[in-house]
C-alpha cells in the first residue's frame, strides 16, 4: 500500500525526500508478507490504521515546515563576473553593485543624488574649503568574525578611516581608486597626512587647495570602511574574504559559480516609517555570461532582476518605440530613467608606446574623420530602441547640471569624415590600414554598425571581440589602441568625466585610458578644481569638454537610460542616475528558500 499509494503522494508533497525513504523502510520491517524486498522478516502484523497516519504525518510534518519558510531571497547575475569583494578594488559596476551590499562610507547618496549621513551623521567644511571634518556614529559595528575578541563584530571609530583611506593610496595595494585623492594633502603616496582620526569619533580629511566635488568623491565604493586586523589576517585574500558593516554579510562566494550574502541582523539603518533595515533575508548573485541564456532565466522567474537591453533579446521584450511587450506587462516592471553613463570608444594617442608610433590613430584628423562617418541618431534608433540620447553634445553626459548643447559634438557629415581623410593623406581610404576596435560581446552590435558605415567612407574596420576580463585589462595595461568604453558617473559632477583627459590620471593608476594630454586642459582642470562659485566652475567644464572634443581622442556614443526589469514581486527597487544597486530598502512579496 505506501509503496503503490503513498509514496507518489510523499513525493509531491515533500520535496525534500526523507519520506520516500521512511516509508520503504516501514514496509521492509512489517510487511506481513512479501515485502518489495521478496523476503519475509517479522510475523507481526502492522496494523494498518496505525501505518496510513504515521506515514501521512512523516511527509505532512516535513511539508509544512517546508511551506512555513518566509524568507526571502533576491537573486540577479553578474554577467561579467566579479573580481573582488575589496572595495579598494571596486572598478566595475559588477563589484561596485556587490561591496555596495556589504560595506559603508562616511557619506551616501541618495536617489536625488543629494549626499547625506551614513556612518558620519554630520560634518562641517572649513572656509577655505580645505578641511573636511566628520562626526562618527558610534552605534555601527563590523560583521562579525572570528578574528574579533569573541567573535562579535567591534565597532567602527575615526582610525578605521584614517586606515582605510589611507590604504587606497598605498603603492603596494596598487588600488585602481587612488586617483580620488589626488587632492588630498599628502606628503608622499601611502602617507595618511591628510586623514586624521582626532579622537575616536571625529575624523578629518585636509585637502592641497578647495575642491568642491570632494564631499561627492567620498560617497564612492573606495571610501567605504574595512577592519585593519580582518584585513591583515586575510592580506591580499581578503577580496574574497570581506568584512564590512553594510546591510549584509558575506556567506559564500564560488567563483564563477555563485555569491550569497546574508542579511545583517545589527544593521543601523532604519526606512522612513522606522522599520528595520534590510529587509531581504539574502541575496544571490549567478554569473551567468551569456546574455540570451541571463534573459531566459529571467523569464522563467529564476532571477528577479536584470539590467540594460540586450541586443539578444531587445526585439522580443521591446517595441520598436521603447515599451514592455503586451505580453509581458502582467509579469515583468519596466523601470527607465536618465543615466549619467557616456557610452564611447577610445583611442590610444600616446606616442611614445610603440604600437602607436605608426599606427594612423596617431592623425587627429583621421580619428575626427571616424567621428563624423556614421550616424549615431540612426544607431540609437535601429539598435538601441531610442533608449538613451545620441551623443551630439560632447563627452560630459545630458543630467548634470554643467551639460550645455552650446559644447558642439559630431552629428552624420559623410563628405566631412572623407575630406578629413584626404587632408590626412588618405584620399577615399587610400593608404590607411585597417584599423582594429576591441570590445566585448555587448556592444558588438554597435560596431558593426559603426564599421559598415565607416565603410562607405573609405575607412576599413576590424573588429575583436575580448572577454571582459582580458580586455578591462588590456585597456588599463594600454594595450589596446581603438576600444569600446563606458564611464558611468562616480558622483554626480562633471569633474568625474573630465577626470578622463587630465595627465595625471593616466592608466592604470587612474581613468586617462587614452592617454590624452593637452597642457591647456590640465591648466583649466586645475583652475575649475579651486573654483567654488558653480557657474564659473561650469563654464570652465565646458571649454574643457569642447576642448577634448576636438582633439578626438574619444567617439562619444550616446548617453545612455538605466532601464531596468523586475518580477512583480519586488517592490522598493528605487531609481537612481547613477544606476547604484540598493537593495536595502527592497521587499518581495513571495518567499524562496534560503541559498544554500
Amino acid at each position: 500500500f505506501a509503496a503503490v499509494f503513498l509514496t507518489p503522494l510523499a513525493r509531491i508533497c515533500n520535496p525534500c525526500g526523507n519520506v520516500f525513504f521512511l516509508i520503504l523502510l516501514t514496509d521492509f520491517l512489517f510487511s506481513p508478507k512479501q515485502s518489495i524486498f521478496r523476503k519475509k522478516i517479522v510475523k507481526v502484523r502492522f496494523p494498518f490504521l496505525v501505518y496510513i497516519p504515521f506515514t501521512l504525518y512523516l511527509f505532512t510534518a516535513c511539508s509544512v515546515k517546508h511551506d512555513s519558510d518566509t524568507r526571502t531571497v533576491f537573486r540577479y547575475n553578474a554577467s561579467q563576473g566579479i573580481s573582488s569583494l575589496d572595495p579598494a578594488f571596486a572598478r566595475t559596476q559588477n563589484n561596485i553593485w556587490a561591496v555596495q551590499q556589504l560595506y559603508n562610507g562616511l557619506v551616501q547618496l541618495d536617489d536625488s543624488l543629494h549626499v547625506v549621513p551614513a556612518i558620519a551623521h554630520s560634518w562641517e567644511i572649513s572656509e577655505d574649503g580645505k578641511v573636511y571634518r566628520f562626526y562618527l556614529r558610534r552605534d555601527i559595528y563590523f560583521h562579525d568574525h572570528p578574528v574579533f575578541p569573541g567573535g562579535r563584530g567591534r565597532g567602527v571609530n575615526a582610525h578605521d578611516f584614517e586606515y582605510s583611506l589611507s590604504r587606497i593610496l598605498n603603492p603596494q595595494i596598487a588600488s585602481p581608486g587612488a586617483w580620488v585623492f589626488n587632492t588630498v594633502n599628502t606628503a608622499k603616496p601611502g602617507t595618511s597626512m591628510g586623514f586624521k582620526a582626532e579622537n575616536d569619533s571625529v575624523f578629518s580629511v585636509h585637502l592641497k587647495n578647495p575642491f568642491p566635488p570632494f564631499l561627492g568623491i567620498l560617497t564612492m565604493p573606495y571610501c567605504y570602511v574595512v577592519p585593519r586586523e580582518i584585513v591583515a589576517h586575510y592580506g591580499n585574500d581578503f577580496r574574497r574574504n570581506p568584512v564590512g558593516t553594510g546591510p549584509f554579510y558575506f556567506k559564500l562566494w564560488r567563483e564563477g559559480e555563485k555569491l550569497v550574502l546574508r542579511k545583517n541582523e545589527s544593521y543601523f539603518e532604519t526606512d522612513g516609517d522606522s522599520s528595520k533595515l534590510p529587509y531581504l533575508d539574502a541575496i544571490a548573485v549567478s554569473f551567468i555570461n551569456d546574455r540570451q541564456s541571463e534573459f531566459l532565466e529571467f523569464i522563467k522567474g529564476n532571477l528577479d532582476f536584470i539590467s540594460g537591453v540586450h541586443a539578444s533579446y531587445k526585439d522580443e521584450l521591446l517595441t520598436r518605440t521603447g515599451k514592455l511587450k503586451p505580453k509581458y506587462r502582467d509579469r515583468i516592471s519596466m523601470y527607465t530613467f536618465p543615466y549619467l553613463n557616456t557610452e564611447y570608444a577610445g583611442f590610444l594617442v600616446d606616442t611614445s608606446i610603440a604600437s602607436m608610433k605608426n599606427s594612423p590613430l596617431r592623425f587627429r584628423k583621421v580619428r575626427q574623420a571616424i567621428n563624423y562617418g556614421f550616424d549615431r541618431v540612426k544607431m540609437m534608433s535601429y539598435l538601441r530602441n531610442n533608449l538613451g540620447t545620441p551623443a551630439l553634445h560632447g563627452f560630459v553626459p545630458d543630467g548634470l547640471p554643467s551639460f550645455s548643447t552650446e559644447v558642439k559634438g559630431y552629428s552624420y557629415q559623410p563628405d566631412e569624415a572623407r575630406q578629413l581623410l584626404t587632408d590626412a593623406g588618405f584620399p577615399g581610404g587610400v593608404g590607411l590600414d585597417e584599423i582594429l576596435l576591441t570590445t566585448t560581446s555587448d556592444y558588438l552590435d554597435l560596431f558593426e554598425f559603426m564599421q559598415h558605415e565607416l565603410a562607405r567612407v573609405g575607412i576599413r574596420l576590424r573588429i575583436e571581440v575580448s572577454p571582459g576580463a582580458v580586455f578591462r585589462e588590456g585597456v588599463a595595461q594600454s594595450r589596446l589602441n581603438f576600444f569600446r568604453g563606458s564611464w558611468i558617473a562616480d558622483y554626480p559632477d562633471a569633474e568625474n568625466y573630465l577626470a578622463l583627459f587630465y595627465s595625471k590620471n593616466f592608466s592604470p593608476g587612474g581613468p586617462n585610458y587614452t592617454h590624452f594630454y593637452s597642457a591647456e586642459f590640465d591648466r583649466l582642470y586645475e583652475m575649475a578644481s579651486a573654483i567654488t562659485d558653480d557657474e564659473k566652475r561650469f563654464e570652465l567644464y565646458r571649454k574643457m569638454d569642447q576642448l577634448v572634443i576636438n582633439e578626438a581622442p574619444v567617439v562619444p556614443l550616446f548617453y545612455d537610460k538605466v532601464v531596468r526589469f523586475t518580477g512583480k514581486d519586488v517592490q522598493g527597487m528605487s531609481p537612481n542616475p547613477l544606476n547604484l544597486l540598493n537593495l536595502k530598502h527592497v521587499k518581495k512579496v513571495k518567499t524562496n528558500s534560503l541559498p544554500e
